[in-house]
């Protein structure tokens, strides 16, 4: 951090003190005056002297706070009144900081034009209208225009395509008395029955709201009242002997039968919710929106935000809540997540507004842990991941976010050109038993598993060393004899240790011995996540918080560490099995045998009682009483350690990977 703006953090500092302790909004700005994120809090001042004093720990702060040179702040009279003026903030300033959907495109609506004598339904991707209101988002425009032919086959209404219903209002904004000399010529979609003939004088202006409240609350998802209504109408019109106007209603109510046919049933209830899944990645998310109306998936909205493993999930889900509530009045009942969101309560009340319930219903959240709800939950999910692959695939992102991590590390690391092929190491080991190395190799900032190497360490022992393990397996893998063996690929670009500047020191001694001068060579702080490298005395490389270089290091670390602790877990469990046997009388290398045979792993012997084993006939009786008494000792220890519990837990190897 500069001088410069360590002195600017130390007034805003100074200044924060004149913050009152009230809930409100927060603006942070940059040295050129730019919003750069928006922010609410129950006590504003307690929440901004968070960020400067770095008691936040979500990833980006460092980054945010590098950029703050300044701030503003709005005091509000609640937390659900500072919900509000944030989510108006965010929409006016689109802060960098802030989760924002990732794909910058606006999203089709349908829409009803109630600014108008006789409004018009249309589809659009405007929502800027405050005497319009709008249904979706859809994130298919096809759906959004099925929808629309759907529903005016259900409630005639006009179409703001219609060049009439244009003509219409034309009159009707120079002269309200145009009413009285409507044409008396219906339009095409009057003709078919799409239109109610506002254009011909078929139908009042009262008469033509009570369509336009109805069309509402189809829109809305609400379908079986409809057809309990017009099954009466039907009935009406039969019994009037009105069998033409009988067999347009039949026609209306078939339209949502088929309409209901197609949406998946997921509830035997009413059910009344939104269902959100979301899957992160990095930097990045998807977010898919199940819309379920009377038990039935209405409809599903999928989006991409510009934020991931970055920032926390309550923030993400906060941030996401915003943005499309805001877009939507399709508001649910009920909102069904993985996690209820930090300030529920704020959030419940502003939705419940929105609602505008006529009956006083509220709109509440559900974080579900099994059940029903909970499978929907999962598959929104799932669906929310597939979301995110296929805007991957879609805009090439792994490859751009590896060459983008490559080249940033190339300049950070000064490399002579971008690290194509990274090996990373680890060890593993207990107090210096079972010790093992990994390596690891990304080829092109992705894993390439069939480079993946284990070794088992051969220098003796006494107590952990993980310099003269490291120094072994760098001399053993970067031998001339290895360097030539094609099984291991070609050299290098970079060499990543596990371990910081002790294990840098000892790779530098095995390639000083070696005479290697030509591979890059960084060892990883596992606490800050520091390079430490050979030229650079003064101090670690630290990778810009949130880069795409320092999500490539982590994952390839995290890989190796990985690769090497199953390795071990397995040598060590192999080991024990090994060494408890050994202990009981009479129980040799044939008996051995034969016993884990017959019981087909150590692990379903060591549960196996004393009648179960005699029963199996491979041991005398004696020798099983031993064994067993010997198992329960063993038993009682794995439960009292939870070091060896863990030993349990260990993942299957990569059946391709060699042991050197």
């Amino acid at each position: 951090m500069s001088q410069n703006h360590s002195e600017r953090l130390e007034k805003i500092k100074e200044e924060l003190a004149s913050v009152p302790t009230l809930p409100g909004v927060y603006l942070w700005k940059n040295a050129a005056g730019e919003v750069i994120y928006v922010g609410k809090a129950k006590q504003l001042r307690a929440r901004m002297r968070q960020y400067v004093n770095f008691q936040d720990e979500r990833a980006k702060i460092p980054l945010l706070v590098d950029q703050i040179a300044s701030f503003d702040y709005i005091v509000t009279e609640s937390e659900h009144e500072s919900l509000v003026l944030e989510k108006n903030l965010i929409n006016e300033y689109t802060p960098y900081f802030n989760a924002d959907f990732k794909d910058d495109k606006s999203y089709p609506f349908i829409a009803l034009t109630k600014g108008d004598p006789f409004p018009a339904i249309k589809y659009t991707r405007e929502k800027h209208n405050p005497q319009t209101r709008y249904f979706g988002p859809y994130t298919d425009g096809r759906a959004a225009k099925e929808m629309i032919h759907t529903a005016r086959r259900v409630v005639p209404l006009c179409a703001a395509t219609c060049a009439d219903w244009r003509q219409l209002n034309r009159r009707l904004e120079k002269d309200p008395l145009a009413l009285l000399k409507r044409d008396s010529r219906p339009c095409f979609d009057a003709h078919v029955g799409l239109g109610p003939g506002a254009c011909c004088g078929a139908i009042t202006q009262e008469e033509y709201q009570e369509s336009i409240k109805r069309i509402e609350r189809f829109l809305s998802g609400h379908h079986q009242e409809f057809i309990d209504e017009l099954e009466a109408e039907m009935l009406e019109a039969a019994e009037a002997l009105d069998f033409e106007r009988a067999a347009r209603i039949k026609g209306r109510i078939d339209t949502i039968n088929s309409l209901q046919s197609k949406q998946h049933a997921v509830s035997s209830r009413s059910l009344d919710a939104d269902v959100i899944g979301i899957y992160r990645e990095e930097t990045v998310a998807g977010v898919h929106v199940f819309m379920v109306r009377e038990g039935r998936i209405k409809n599903s909205n999928e989006f991409v935000l510009n934020r991931g493993k970055d920032i926390p999930d309550d923030d993400l889900l906060h941030m996401f809540l915003l943005r499309y509530y805001d877009a939507t009045t399709s508001i649910p009942h009920e909102v069904i997540v993985r996690r209820s969101p930090d300030d529920a309560e704020a959030m419940q009340a502003w939705l419940t507004e929105k609602l505008e319930s006529s009956h006083g219903a509220k709109v509440r959240f559900t974080a579900p842990l099994k059940g029903e709800k909970a499978e929907l939950v999962a598959l929104a999910e799932t669906n929310a991941k597939h979301t995110l692959m296929r805007y991957k695939v879609r805009t090439n992102y792994d490859v751009k976010r590896a060459n983008e991590a490559l080249l940033q590390l190339e300049s950070a690391l000064a490399l002579p050109s971008p690290p194509l092929r990274i090996e990373c190491f680890d060890i593993s080991t207990i107090h210096g038993s079972y010790t093992v190395a990994s390596m690891v190799v990304f080829t092109n900032g992705k894993p390439d598993k069939s480079q993946y190497r284990r070794f088992k360490i051969k220098t003796p022992l006494t107590e952990a060393n993980d310099f003269l393990s490291m120094e072994e397996v760098l001399s053993r893998r970067y031998a001339p004899k290895r360097m030539a063996d094609e099984r291991f690929g070609s050299k290098p670009d970079l060499v990543i240790l596990d371990g910081g500047k002790p294990q840098l020191t000892a790779a530098l001694a095995s390639f000083k011995e070696l005479g290697i001068d030509d591979i890059g060579l960084a060892g990883l702080a596992k606490r800050d996540e520091e390079l430490f490298v050979p030229w650079q005395d003064s101090g670690p490389v630290v990778l810009p918080s949130g880069s795409a270089s320092l999500y490539l290091v982590k994952q390839i670390r995290d890989e190796a560490h990985r690769f090497a602790i199953t390795y071990h877990r397995n040598l060590r469990g192999k080991g024990m099995t090994a060494s408890i046997l050994d202990e009981v009388a009479g129980l040799g290398p044939v008996r051995k045998k034969a016993l884990l045979k017959a019981f087909r792993s150590f692990k379903n012997l060591k549960a196996a009682s004393l009648e179960e084993i005699q029963a199996a006939k491979v041991i005398p009786d004696e020798v099983a009483r031993e064994l067993v008494c010997v198992l329960k000792s063993y038993n009682d220890s794995q439960e009292n350690s939870s070091e060896e519990k863990g030993s349990r837990e260990s993942e299957p190897l990569d059946n391709e990977i060699q042991d050197l």
